[in-house]
């Protein structure tokens, strides 16, 4: 595939966007210790076009004492930022410069979206990789309470030498229970007025909701980070969409139910132990280490819709520990998790092989929202607090949180879209379907108290 530092000349802007890039529109954001190279192997299995390493504190990144936080992040052996950029500048095709993390410690360090209000800083740190890099810069970014300033930002974002532009349609202070939705407006509004190609981020939880963004906003393309937590396959449309199986059962003898991964208008929905088992081959197979935090994680979201029934396995996935330097070895230990896991959703899907898709499809009464069965990755919804004085939210009146998942750590993002091993209703409501499997456990997946989502 076109792209990974086969620019000749830096391209700019569409240019760049179509001969490099390929024109993609299906984007998996930068996630804090969840858009490892290993997760960014298994989403482009299931559709993901361009996918964006974490982001990077360029700080840590460029310190020669940082050699172990270099590697995690991304393993190759105003000046930080440049600095850091260099480093990786020959391994991607684009450098992302993140100013969209909400986040307290991006408030404390004055970075991530907190820098919108230093105009002037920010066209200097995008402008110095603009002139200084062999490939192109681009910027992610939240909006501001109004259009006019959103619109002005982006403007100055390009004039300081972004080539993409990703508007993401939330304000810094719409985070935690405050979420709500994104403003598909302001993003169609960014659209209009900047001549760089722009990505769309926000409300993509379903395959569905895909084509209603780029129809709502004109964007080039949409990004998706909880989305794509919840459900890699969120950008495959069918059945038809599955690659190729990576392993097979671990028992010859084991069943294979009629609706083990599940097809509806809403996309295509795997069983979530088979993208976990995938998942996990994938990490044995790397280079590149992948931490324990990071999979247990993404163990937690995959199989959120089962834990709540399978509590004892809920345990285990908390409690485990890794020692250093056994950290692969430990890839066994969850894998033993996630295959009995899996015996336990194909015993439950066997039970009801009878039924059709639509009889295993329920429908949530207060949301309208479907609801699938609990063996296949689906997204999920936070309900709002309620409002003070203890009065109920009406239906229309409920929102939805799609809990955004930069990192609040770093400001740099790398781009690529070349298969990498480095030498890598816009309205949403709430299901309630099951509690959060453990807090306190996802919690202690944490590498450091620095490491939280942001967006």
């Amino acid at each position: 595939m076109p792209g990974l530092n086969a620019q000749a000349t830096k391209l700019a802007g569409y240019e760049f966007y179509e001969k490099v890039l390929g024109s993609p529109k299906y984007i998996v954001a930068p996630m804090v210790d969840q858009s490892e190279l290993a997760w960014r192997r298994l989403s482009r299995r299931y559709g993901g076009q361009l996918v964006y390493t974490p982001m990077i504190n360029a700080k840590l990144f460029s310190e020669n004492n940082r050699k172990a936080f270099r590697e995690q992040q991304f393993n190759t052996a105003e000046e930080q930022l440049l600095t850091s950029a260099k480093v990786v500048e020959p391994f991607c095709d684009a450098i992302d410069i993140n100013l969209g993390c909400p986040q307290d410690i991006a408030r404390r360090g004055c970075y991530g979206s907190f820098l919108q209000d230093e105009w002037d800083l920010i066209y200097r740190l995008v402008n110095t990789l603009h002139k200084n890099l062999s490939v192109p810069v681009t910027a992610k970014f939240r909006v501001f309470p109004t259009v006019e300033k959103t619109v002005e930002y982006a403007k100055m974002l390009e004039s300081a030498g972004a080539q993409i532009l990703t508007c993401h349609g939330r304000t810094r202070d719409q985070r935690g229970h405050n979420t709500g939705l994104a403003d598909w407006e302001k993003i169609r509004a960014v659209k209009q007025a900047v001549s760089v190609p722009v990505f769309a981020n926000g409300n993509i939880l379903f395959h569905s909701d895909i084509e209603r963004c780029l129809e709502a906003t004109g964007a080039d393309a949409v990004m998706s980070a909880e989305g794509n937590l919840y459900n890699p396959a969120v950008f495959a449309p069918s059945l038809a969409s599955m690659p190729p199986p990576v392993l097979p059962p671990s028992d010859p003898n084991t069943p294979h139910p009629r609706h083990w991964h599940i097809a509806t208008d809403t996309g295509l929905h795997p069983a979530h132990t088979t993208l976990a088992l995938e998942y996990l081959s994938i990490v044995k197979s790397l280079k590149t280490p992948t931490s324990n935090g990071a999979i247990k994680a993404h163990l937690f979201k995959l199989f959120r819709p089962a834990l709540s029934r399978e509590t004892d396995l809920r345990d285990r996935l908390g409690k485990m520990r890794v020692d250093r330097g056994k950290e692969r070895e430990c890839v066994e230990k969850w894998e033993e998790v996630v295959r009995e896991l899996d015996a336990r959703m194909r015993r439950d899907a066997m039970d009801v092989n009878d039924k059709t898709i639509d009889e295993l499809i329920t429908i949530d009464p207060a949301t309208g929202l479907k609801i699938l069965p609990h063996w296949v990755a689906q997204p999920y919804f936070r309900p709002l607090p309620p409002p003070p004085g203890g009065q109920t939210l009406k239906k229309k009146e409920i929102k939805s949180e799609s809990a955004p998942a930069d990192s609040p750590m770093t400001n740099v993002n790398m781009q690529s879209a070349a298969t990498e091993e480095p030498p890598t209703s816009s309205k949403r409501t709430t299901s309630e379907r099951s509690p959060e499997p453990n807090d306190d456990a996802s919690k202690r997946i944490k590498l450091n108290t620095d490491s939280t989502d942001s967006g």
